[in-house]
């Protein structure tokens, strides 16, 4: 056992950016290895379905190249987790290109290892017919169909596939979709340090300097497990963290603060203490893994719902905003009866959400009563297809343009429009119709992992 590996969050989410000097700081005297989360499920389905990263590549190759300089200087390992946003195999493939062409500019060598996780969707479907699959959260039941209908499907690996590369004598891995705390707490298990301390560690880390005052997940964080605690510290000397900070972490995207599930099991941090370290760091200790006796790891499919359009559009008639329900009924109703025989209302939707504050007479507005004095309009259509999507938006929003409502006294328009053309294709539409766990003894054989020579 070891008795401390100490680590650097590179930053909260690869391509999001960080200070150069963070990096050297963090890194001064060595580290056991550095790490980085470079995914997740935040942006939306859309970004699994397409197989599209949503961090452009230059910001990626921007982040990577300098973090992946200073590893190899150090001999340090180099963890990636979620590689190219969704972790299926286009992102991580996606990704591979870019680590490549960095190594070549920067003439590095080094043994790669790359674990994938995407699944066989018979397999998924096997367990489906076995009971082995529950809702997460409040996801519908799943079925056959569903998991037919994802483009993409994958599983959040925990810490034992990256273990097993570790173990291997990777120099830099590049895991597919990955649960955040994996990154970081799979060496210090590896080395035999608490599951529970290295996995809450690896919590707080995955976002970088977000706990820290300033909160930053655009900065580095310095990680280290001990035999009883961690302590965590920003990198960058402008940012203390403070035990208020560090705790109040326990809420991101958690709805109990008390605890969290991994595929290791539930950590259960209701006997935390959260103390000061130093000057600008904080000692973590008393966070214990309740190990599950039947893994689970979370499953993700996107599926192709349809296709999109909008139109943005200002209202400041008073009497509009007062009747905009009842013109809303009309339209949808004139959409309606203009689509028969072409499209049932049940195969697409058509939405109207409002926003705003200023944007039709900004600078001019006068000073607020209270009263509401305009909304801006977001109308929205999603069909089958594309142009079914366009005749859907377009039939919405001239009805809505002309559409008459109670005490109108003018024959002009009804919106303001902020653009020409007014309306917008917004392309593919993608749904989660996977969001659930999996449970089974060998989940670690879900998830290949494969050396090469860089």
């Amino acid at each position: 056992m070891n008795d401390e590996v100490r680590f650097l969050s590179v930053c909260g989410m690869l391509g999001y950016g960080y200070p150069a000097e963070s990096l050297e700081r963090g890194v001064e005297g060595g580290v056991d290895f550095l790490g980085v989360d470079a995914g997740s499920t935040g942006p939306g389905p859309y970004y699994l379905g397409s197989g599209v990263n949503f961090v452009k590549p230059m910001q990626v190759k921007r982040d990577l190249a300098p973090a992946l300089c200073a590893a190899r200087r150090l001999g340090a390992p180099f963890i990636i987790g979620s590689a190219g946003g969704s972790g299926a195999k286009p992102h991580v493939e996606a990704f591979l290109d870019l680590l490549r062409d960095v190594a070549r500019r920067c003439g590095l060598h080094f043994r790669l290892a790359v674990i994938h996780a995407d699944l066989d969707p018979d397999a998924v479907k096997a367990a489906l017919k076995d009971g082995r699959i529950t809702s997460c959260g409040p996801a519908q039941e799943l079925t056959e169909e569903a998991i037919s209908s994802c483009t993409h499907l994958v599983a959040q690996m925990g810490t034992g596939p990256i273990i097993e590369a570790l173990d291997a004598g990777a120099d830099v891995i590049v895991a597919g979709r990955c649960c955040d705390t994996a990154i970081f707490a799979a060496l210090p298990i590896l080395r035999g340090l608490g599951p529970g301390l290295a996995l809450h560690c690896g919590k707080i880390a995955e976002c970088g300097a977000l706990c820290a005052a300033p909160a930053g997940a655009n900065d580095s964080l310095i990680g280290v497990v001990r035999k009883d605690h961690f302590l965590v510290e920003p990198a960058n000397p402008e940012r203390r963290c403070t035990p208020e900070s560090v705790a109040a972490h326990a809420l991101y995207e958690q709805p109990d603060p008390t605890c969290f599930y991994e595929p290791e099991g539930k950590v259960d941090m209701a006997g935390c203490a959260f103390e000061p370290h130093g000057e600008r760091g904080v000692k973590v200790s008393g966070t214990r893994l309740i190990r599950s006796d039947t893994p689970a790891i979370k499953l993700e499919g996107a599926a192709l719902r349809g296709y999109r359009s909008i139109t943005i559009a200002g209202v400041r008639d008073p009497l509009i905003t007062e009747h905009i329900d009842d013109l809303e009924s009309v339209v949808r109703d004139t959409v309606a009866d203009n689509l028969k025989g072409a499209i049932e209302p049940g195969d697409y939707s058509l939405r109207f959400l409002r926003y705003g504050r200023d944007a039709v007479m900004g600078p001019l507005e006068p000073p607020s009563d209270g009263a509401r004095r305009e909304i801006g309009l977001l109308i929205e259509a999603i069909a089958p297809t594309q142009e079914l999507a366009d005749t859907v938006l377009r039939l919405a929003r001239s009805t809505a343009q002309h559409q008459s409502f109670p005490m109108r006294k003018t024959t002009g328009g009804n919106l303001a429009f902020p653009f020409s053309p007014s309306d917008l294709r917004g392309g593919a539409v993608y749904e989660f119709a996977v969001y659930h766990l999996m449970v089974g003894e060998d989940i670690g054989s879900l998830f290949p992992v494969t050396l090469e020579e860089v």
